[in-house]
Order: structure tokens, then sequence, then C-alpha cells
């Protein structure tokens, strides 16, 4: 009979064990050194919603983040100050925004579905190009751009905020969205080809319910980059009613004038609002699809 020979287990001592594990003074002084960064870096924005709070004679003469008289007038005063209601300035930036969103999910998914699946000439090349607008400097296409926008009498409407991305114009998220669809396997894809399906079917039925997180990730980033944007709007939108509100924030400072400094930071906090919260949401679905881009399954 042939003798199985069994390795011997090795215990692990104790004190290895112990040495692998950090002693809680360690982890009390890495969590104080955490949140001490973390306030450091979350100072600024404290301060702003803080002095949002502060009459105007205090804002610049204190540091603390505690207001020594709370008031809501600068809410009041950035709500009704300009001639359009900000209400009418946070709709048109949600408008924006969510156009936005849907034509970059849209078109974007299409695009990398195509580059991923589908066979067609010149496939490689057409990705090379895609990929070299990465690199492409936004205002080295600026004059063009807004020359054709001009032509079109696009110029002062939010069309060319919008329009182009339904023609999958953002290579980043074309290119986030083949990683993610490379890791999807193809014998799906043969499956649903012997059930009958076409490319089309097999995009809507198959990729895309397997893609919420990239999806989610390519919306919650198209949202957050649409919402805080002011240099497109400043360049397309002339009338304070289209302006967006990045834009409407930009009135409330007058180099020539008196600005009003309570009102932009009580403005400037209900901006941030929607994008804390869209965070909070999508916040597992947005690292998962950023954890989740170019890995195999």
């Amino acid at each position: 009979m042939t003798e199985v020979v069994r390795a011997p287990i090795l215990a692990v001592p104790a004190a290895a064990s112990r040495a692998g594990t950090a002693s809680p003074w360690r982890r009390a002084f890495a969590y104080a050194l955490l949140i001490a960064v973390t306030f450091v870096l979350l100072y600024p924005l404290l301060w702003m919603v803080a002095s949002s709070l502060r009459p105007d004679s205090e804002i610049f003469h204190s540091t603390s983040l505690i207001p020594q008289a709370p008031t809501l007038d600068a809410y009041r005063r950035g709500w009704n100050g300009l001639s359009v209601g900000f209400g009418q300035l946070f709709l048109n930036s949600l408008l924006i925004s969510v156009l936005v969103v849907l034509g970059n999910v849209m078109s974007c998914a299409m695009a990398a579905y195509a580059f991923t699946r589908l066979r067609f000439r010149g496939r490689g090349f057409w990705f090379a190009m895609m990929l070299g607008t990465l690199m492409l400097p936004q205002h080295a296409v600026l004059i063009p751009q807004y020359i054709m926008f001009l032509k079109l009498g696009w110029v002062n409407t939010i069309l060319p905020l919008t329009i182009p991305k339904f023609l999958a114009v953002d290579a980043f998220f074309v290119f986030l969205m083949v990683q993610f669809f490379r890791g999807i396997p193809r014998e799906l894809d043969e499956a649903a080809v012997m059930d009958g399906c076409g490319p089309l079917r097999i995009f809507l039925k198959v990729i895309l319910p397997l893609s919420t997180p990239v999806l989610a990730t390519a919306a919650v980033f198209s949202f957050i980059w649409t919402w805080d944007d002011f240099f497109a709007p400043l360049i397309y939108l002339n009338d304070i009613e289209k302006y967006t509100a990045q834009l409407g924030l930009r009135t409330f400072v007058d180099s020539a004038g008196q600005s009003d400094w309570g009102a932009l930071f009580a403005m400037s906090t209900l901006t941030v609002l929607p994008i804390f919260i869209l965070f909070l949401v999508f916040q597992r679905l947005l690292i998962e699809g950023i954890a989740t881009t170019g890995m195999k399954r």
C-alpha cells in the first residue's frame, strides 16, 4: 500500500497573530489623523455654509464655524434677488443635466456595444480615433463648434449643451463602458443567438441588465459635470432667464459695484445639495461601477 505522507500543520504562534493586529492606541491615532485631515478638507465647505447663516458684517470677520446670530436673510435675498427667481435657474440646470444624462447613457452605451460586440470594417481604427479625442483640449474646438452652432441658430438655447450628448461625444464614458462590456462573457451572447435574438435584443435584454453599475457611474458623473459646468453655458447662453444655477451665482459678485456675498454663499449651499444627495443615493453603484470596470467575470 502506498503510504500517504501528510505535512504537519504548523500552528501560528500567538505572538505572530498579535503582531498582525494593530493596538487600540494605534487605531485610535489613525482614526484621529483621518478625522483631522477630513476636517481640513471640509473646512472651506463648512465655512461657506456657516457664512450663509451670518449677517454680511460678520462674514469676513470670523473664521468660526458657528454663527453668532444665525439668520436666513441671505437665502431670501439670494432666492428672490435676481430679475429671475433662482428657482428658475435651478430648473434650467436640472433640465440640461437630465437631458445630458439621458444622451450620454444611451449613446455611449450603444457606441460601446458596437466596439465590443459588433464586427465591422475599421473598428480598431475608429476606436483609436475615439480615444484620441480624449487628448484633444476642449478649447481647441471651441471656436469651430461655436461657429457651427451659430449658423444652425442654436446659440442662446440649450441645444448646444444637450444635442451633442446624444451622439456619443464623451469618449471617456464610451471607453469606460467598453472596458465593462468586455468583462461580460460572450457565452451569454451565443446563448441569446441560439434563442433567436439579434444584436439589438442582445443589447437590450442581455448587456444592459448586466451593466447597471457602469450605467449608473456614467449617469452620476454626467450629472455632476453638467450641473457644475460654468464654461459651456457662459459661451452659449445670453439671456438671464436661460441661465443655469452656476451662471446665476456669478451675478451676485460684481467687480465694479457691490457684491452680495451672503446671498452668494446661501445659493452656493443650495447648489451643492443636489450633488450631495445624488452621491449618497448612488454611492454603492458608483463605487461598484468604477471598481469592476475592466475586470473579467
